[in-house]
Order: structure tokens, then C-alpha cells, then sequence
């Protein structure tokens, strides 16, 4: 691999980053991998994508979705009046841990 797009040594620091231990032979494999996704990737580079809108989603998204229009809040007053119990302006609820 005289001309790889990604070197042992960057294959082994990114390894130890992830917390890797890998084998001189799992270097190498990976680094042959890797340089195979590296020459793929560059392959599509060389794709003239000019005529391609830009898109958010592999698929059409039919999802529909509300307007985004501001409207009134409920008054907290209003809120906090139909609760079981409220205490300093917010909902009372039982203890789940024990506060010592």
C-alpha cells in the first residue's frame, strides 16, 4: 500500500482513541479497509451533483406539520388552580427520594 490514503500510525492513534488494543495484523486489515472507504469516497467526488437539489431526507417526508404561530399561554394562575396541589408557583407532587 505505497500510495494508502490513511497511514498505520493514524490507524493505530484513531485505535487508541477509541480505547482499541488491535493486532499488527488488525492494523493492517483496518487500514486496508479503510483506505478502501477512503478511495470510494473520493470516487464520488469526481460525481458532477450540479443539477441536484439539496435534500434533508434519502426519502420524501409527507409528515405533515402545524404552523408555527405564536398564541396566548395559559395563565399559570389558571393552571396551577386545576392541579391536586401547587406550592411556590408549581405543581406539588410526592417525594420519590429522601432528602436528608
Amino acid at each position: 500500500m505505497a500510495d494508502a490514503r490513511i497511514s498505520l500510525e493514524q490507524v493505530l492513534h484513531v485505535a487508541k482513541l477509541a480505547r482499541l488494543t488491535l493486532s499488527e495484523q488488525e492494523a493492517r486489515e483496518m487500514q486496508e479497509q479503510l483506505d478502501a472507504i477512503l478511495r470510494y469516497m473520493e470516487g464520488l467526488d469526481t460525481l458532477d451533483v450540479s443539477e441536484v437539489p439539496p435534500t434533508f431526507h434519502s426519502i420524501p417526508m409527507l409528515a405533515p406539520l402545524r404552523p408555527d404561530v405564536p398564541a396566548r399561554c395559559s395563565d399559570r394562575s389558571e393552571i396551577l388552580a386545576q392541579a391536586p396541589d401547587s406550592q411556590w408557583g408549581g405543581f406539588a407532587v410526592p417525594l420519590v427520594l429522601e432528602v436528608e
